[in-house]
C-alpha cells in the first residue's frame, strides 16, 4: 500500500478462454501473493469462486461481485466501498492490493473509468496496472472478430500470451508481431500453464510500494513507441494496408478490428501552456472521447519545474498530479496515446494549434499593459 493508505488495483482482463482463471488460481496458490483481495465475476467461462477459494490463503480475501461491465458500475463501486470498510473493521484481513478479473466479454474501458472517478473509491485505491491475457493460438482470430478483445490488449499496461505450449512457432510469432504493433508500450510475456512470477505484473504505475519510488519511464515506455515508429517506417509492416484495399494486402485483413488502432508517443521539445493543455485535452474527448483508448502522459509545464502526470481512458481523465521530481535529465513532455481512428499528426497539430494560441493570448495581455512613463 502507498505512503497515501491508497491500495494498488490491478484489473486482470482478456478474452473468453484466454487463461484467465488458470493464471489466478496459480497466482493465489503463490506465497508472495498473500495480503491480497479479489474481486472475481461469477459468469466466467468457468466457476471461479470454488476454484480461487479452494487455493486461497488465510490472509487473501476472495469475493464474488457479479458481471463487471456498464451496467453494474455502481455494484463495483459499492463492493470496493464495502471491502474497504470490512478491511478497517477488521473483518477481512488488512490486504494491501486488490485483484479485480473481468467477465472476458467486457470492455475494460468503464472499470477503468470507475477506479478514475468515483471520488470515495480514488481516495482509498489507486489504478496500478491493466493485464491482459491472449490466447496464443485463437488470439489472432479472436482479434479478428471481436473489438473488445482488441480494446482489451489495447489499453494493457501488460500483456501475457498464454498457452504458448499449445501454439506453433509461426502462430507465437505472428501474434507477437501483431501485439507489439497494437500496444508497442506493454511489455509482452508468454506464458505457459498460468505460471508466471508476481513482480512482472504489479507495480506497473507511478508508485511502487516495494521501493517507494516513482518509475515514470516504466510507466510511460515512449522509448518502446519511438523504436516501434523507427520499424514502420524503415521496414514496413502488415497494418499498412490501413490505406485501404487496392494496396495489394490480404482481403481477410481489410476487416481486422486493429486496422484502426494507432500507437503512437508524442514529444514536444517546449514547455506547455497549462491552457494549452486542458484546452487540447477538453476538444480530443468532446469530439472523439470513445477513439481515445488510452493516454499517459508526462508534460513539462510553464511555470512549474517539476512534471506534471496526465492520464486518460476515452472520454475520462484522471485528475492531474504533480510528482515531486523528474525522473532524469530530459525535461520534454512526452504524451503516450493509443487511438482508434485519429493520427498523431491531427493530435500533435491541435496541441499547436492551441499553444500558439495560449502563447498569443497572453503576449496580446501584456500588450495591454501601458508603458510606465518615464
Amino acid at each position: 500500500m502507498s505512503e497515501s493508505g491508497q491500495i494498488p488495483v490491478a484489473l486482470l482482463t482478456g478474452f473468453l478462454g484466454s487463461g484467465k482463471t488458470t493464471l489466478l488460481n496459480k497466482l493465489l496458490k503463490r506465497a508472495d501473493m498473500g495480503e491480497t483481495a479479489v474481486i472475481v465475476n461469477e459468469f466466467g467461462e468457468v466457476g471461479l469462486d470454488h476454484l480461487l477459494m479452494e487455493g486461497s490463503s488465510e490472509d487473501m480475501t476472495v469475493l464474488n461481485s457479479g458481471c463487471l461491465c456498464c451496467t453494474v458500475r455502481g455494484d463495483l463501486i459499492e463492493t470496493m466501498g464495502h471491502l474497504f470498510i470490512r478491511r478497517a473493521k477488521g473483518e477481512v484481513p488488512a490486504f494491501k492490493r486488490l485483484l479485480i478479473e473481468t467477465t472476458g466479454l467486457a470492455d475494460p474501458a468503464p472499470v477503468l473509468h470507475t477506479l478514475m472517478t468515483d471520488p470515495l473509491l480514488a481516495a482509498r485505491y489507486r489504478l496500478d496496472a491493466v493485464i491482459t491475457t491472449v490466447d496464443a493460438v485463437n488470439g489472432g482470430s479472436t482479434l479478428d472478430n471481436h473489438e473488445e478483445a482488441v480494446k482489451q490488449a489495447a489499453v494493457a499496461d501488460r500483456l501475457l500470451l498464454t498457452k504458448t505450449d499449445l501454439a506453433s512457432a509461426e502462430q507465437i510469432e505472428k501474434l507477437t508481431a501483431r501485439l507489439k504493433t497494437l500496444n508497442p508500450g506493454a511489455p509482452l510475456h508468454k506464458v505457459s500453464n498460468g505460471e508466471i512470477a508476481p513482480s512482472l505484473l504489479f507495480n506497473a504505475g507511478l508508485y511502487n510500494p516495494e521501493t517507494k519510488t516513482s518509475d515514470v519511464r516504466a510507466w510511460l515506455r515512449a522509448e518502446a513507441f519511438e523504436d516501434h515508429h523507427d520499424h514502420d517506417h524503415h521496414h514496413g509492416h502488415d497494418h499498412e494496408h490501413h490505406h485501404g484495399a487496392g494496396s495489394g494486402q490480404d482481403p481477410h485483413d481489410v476487416n481486422r478490428h486493429d486496422d484502426a488502432i494507432r500507437a503512437f508517443c508524442l514529444v514536444l521539445d517546449e514547455p506547455l501552456p497549462w491552457q494549452a493543455v486542458t484546452s487540447a485535452f477538453d476538444a480530443l474527448v468532446s469530439y472523439r472521447g470513445p477513439d481515445l483508448l488510452r493516454m499517459k502522459g508526462l508534460l513539462n509545464v510553464e511555470g512549474s519545474d517539476k512534471p506534471v502526470v496526465v492520464h486518460g481512458v476515452q472520454h475520462v481523465f484522471h485528475p492531474p498530479a504533480m510528482l515531486d521530481a523528474w525522473p532524469d535529465a530530459d525535461r520534454r513532455s512526452k504524451l503516450v496515446f493509443i487511438t482508434r481512428n485519429i493520427e498523431q499528426g491531427t493530435i500533435q497539430r491541435l496541441f499547436s494549434a492551441f499553444t500558439d494560441s495560449a502563447r498569443e493570448a497572453e503576449q496580446n495581455s501584456w500588450d495591454d499593459i501601458p508603458a510606465a512613463k518615464p
